[in-house]
């Protein structure tokens, strides 16, 4: 059922994740260039019809895996003593070792900020 729940949550989240990486993809070259020139079409096929692009694809389709996920993981917690047991194992270790968790966040937020800034370098 777990695997039924996570396909259906995976399909219903595309569209939007569709929607988002042509938004990003847009900006990497000149909208003449490809990828971007695809990706502006992606853009704007959600932006022709409103009501099925918005609100559809971009609102309730999202809504509803926030929904279904969040039922479904509530549900686990109660039930499921090994992944409450496995929680609570990552939690201490994360304690144990709080400092390489600092450090591990700010490198991926160095990674991050980097990749943001070198997208705006090369966009400008």
């Amino acid at each position: 059922m777990r695997r039924a729940i996570a396909a259906t949550e995976v399909l219903l989240i595309s569209p939007a994740m569709l929607f988002l990486t042509a938004l990003f993809v847009r900006n990497l070259t000149p909208k003449q260039l490809e990828p971007a020139r695809t990706a502006q079409a992606v853009v704007m096929l959600y932006a022709a019809r409103p009501h099925i692009g918005l609100w559809l694809l971009l609102i309730l389709m999202p809504l509803a895996v926030l929904v279904i996920g969040g039922g479904t993981l509530l549900h686990a917690w109660s039930e499921d003593a090994a992944l409450r047991d496995a929680a609570r194992r990552t939690l201490a270790a994360m304690r144990a070792h709080l400092s390489m968790v600092f450090v591990a966040a700010a490198t991926l937020f160095s990674a991050f900020s980097l990749a943001c800034i070198a997208l705006h370098v090369m966009v400008d």
